[in-house]
């Protein structure tokens, strides 16, 4: 029977040579391995990330066009509230200036339009042609007018 001896310093260097080979082939096996898995989990994540960028644009863009209708439907809320509140100024604007008017004895279009159609009414029964407006009696009389054209002077006897 021959028995080594496991103390053997001889022995013990050949296998730890042998030893540091192995791990150094290990190594570079894992480093051959990690560059070939490495380009394919790159590409992976490469393709996962295009995935995510349209995923996550896709979903800014249905935000983005939520977040527009709700602002249109809030614009045409106060467009309609404005516009109603503006009607309601303007109808008590025209009250308060029709009163004003009454109250300076100014007649209203209705009454004007009536007592046009009375004279025409009247006109037509005394078979009098409706005679057409002249220029001067169009135009209102101005302080201008009267400085221009003097007064006429009597004489006296």
């Amino acid at each position: 029977m021959s028995t080594k001896n496991p103390f053997d310093p001889a022995a013990m260097s050949d296998n730890v040579k042998e030893q540091a080979q192995q791990i150094w082939l290990a190594g570079l096996g894992a480093f051959a391995k990690a560059q070939q898995d490495g380009t394919k989990a790159f590409e992976k994540l490469v393709s996962d990330g295009i995935t995510m960028q349209r995923k996550v644009h896709t979903t800014a863009e249905e935000k983005l066009a939520e977040a527009t209708q709700k602002a249109q439907q809030a614009a045409h809320t106060l467009s309609e509230r404005a516009t109603g509140q503006w009607g309601k100024l303007e109808g008590i604007f025209e009250e308060r200036v029709a009163k004003a008017m009454h109250a300076l004895g100014v007649p209203s279009a209705a009454e004007l339009q009536a007592l046009h159609a009375r004279v025409a009414a009247l006109e037509a029964q005394l078979g009098v042609k409706p005679k057409a407006a002249t220029k001067t009696a169009a135009k209102p009389a101005t302080k201008t007018a009267a400085k221009k054209a003097p007064a006429k002077k009597t004489a006296k006897k």
